[in-house]
């Protein structure tokens, strides 16, 4: 699942929620659109959460040299 899923789920139940008057018996549009919203703003915030955690950049350790490692070049 991409960012790009994630943002189609917000539209798709905006659309639902606000734009549409469509009534079925069984089901409750407006709610399903709550829930496509709600899950999508959970899983965009998840995602780049995880994303900015990937790209955080360790700095390398620099070795330290002993004497005895000093020694063992002479």
């Amino acid at each position: 699942m991409g960012l790009g899923l994630f943002i189609i789920m917000i539209a798709v139940g905006a659309i639902l929620t606000f734009a549409s008057d469509w009534e079925l018996e069984a089901v409750d549009l407006d709610l399903v659109g709550l829930i496509l919203m709600a899950v999508g703003f959970l899983g965009t915030a998840v995602y780049t959460s995880v994303l900015r955690r990937r790209r955080m950049v360790v700095p390398p350790v620099a070795p330290t040299v002993t004497d005895d490692d000093r020694r063992d070049l002479l």
